[in-house]
């Protein structure tokens, strides 16, 4: 099973078409399972597309409303292979999007799930947050998929920690199935006593950590929005399961080496 976590920083980038087609390119030479994508947007003024155009989408939140250029039905037009994929609005980004999160499944979605995760419910705060979740059969078996994009640890008003409790029981429920959470957490691995630790201590498997092969994981390694001081490498987006498994590899991927950059994170693959 091959798994690609992706923020894509969508129509935020320079010559963003173009960064499309490339990571779609990617995707047809790969052929992920599951992809899991934040800052996934669309603009806010842009006209609805037709139910025809919508085939393989499942709804999860019954109000959202795709528009034409969503970031992911963009890309999956340029994709070989049929996905069927969901997506939650979550707050307002760049003052223009409609800013939500993604998910791609190559086998059919039997079931979907979005919660919010953040205290904070106002569309118009950037601080609100959500997680989205699908079940899809992968290889046999039956699986949750499960994507974030998270507040830091030390945020003023919505910190990562009641996020992190509040996302664990909303997680409760599909716990008793093979689970794998990904995404962006915006808390960095190396960091000790806070996000990555206190996730740590609530028993979850990165599969970064456990692969058998493995390079340095770092996503981030510029100053960008969010972490506007950074001047190092950082580990701060991961794809974690609820049982102890041993992945094949986990790959800093979309990143000049590994494909091209896209986005201003950088990927990350995992192969089991």
């Amino acid at each position: 099973m091959k798994i690609l976590t992706l923020n894509v920083h969508a129509w935020a980038e320079e010559e963003q078409r173009n960064k499309i087609s490339q990571l779609a390119d990617f995707i047809n030479k790969h052929q992920f399972d599951v992809i899991s994508m934040q800052e996934v947007n669309q603009p806010i003024e842009e006209s609805a597309l037709p139910e025809e155009a919508l085939k393989t989408y499942v709804p999860t939140d019954a109000d959202a409303v795709i528009k034409k250029d969503n970031y992911a039905h963009v890309l999956l037009q340029q994709l070989t292979e049929t996905y069927y994929w969901t997506w939650v609005p979550t707050h307002i980004g760049f003052r223009t999007y409609d800013e939500g999160l993604a998910i791609l499944s190559r086998t059919p979605i039997t079931r979907s799930f979005g919660e919010y995760v953040s205290h904070i419910r106002d569309y118009n705060n950037y601080r609100t947050r959500k997680i989205v979740g699908i079940e899809t059969v992968v290889h046999g078996e039956a699986a949750w998929f499960v994507n974030g994009h998270f507040n830091w640890w030390d945020d003023a008003q919505e910190p990562f920690k009641g996020q992190w409790d509040l996302t664990e029981s909303k997680l409760a429920p599909y716990m008793h199935q093979p689970l794998y959470l990904m995404g962006d957490f915006n808390n960095v691995a190396e960091i000790r006593g806070e996000g990555y630790d206190y996730m740590m201590q609530h028993g979850w498997n990165d599969l970064y950590t456990t692969a058998k092969q493995k390079d340095d994981g770092a996503t981030v390694v510029k100053a960008i929005a969010g972490w506007a001081n950074n001047e190092r490498p950082l580990r701060i987006d991961y794809i974690f399961s609820n049982r102890p498994i041993q992945a094949q590899s986990s790959t800093v991927v979309l990143d000049g080496k590994n494909g091209p950059v896209v986005s201003d994170h950088f990927g990350v693959a995992v192969e089991i």
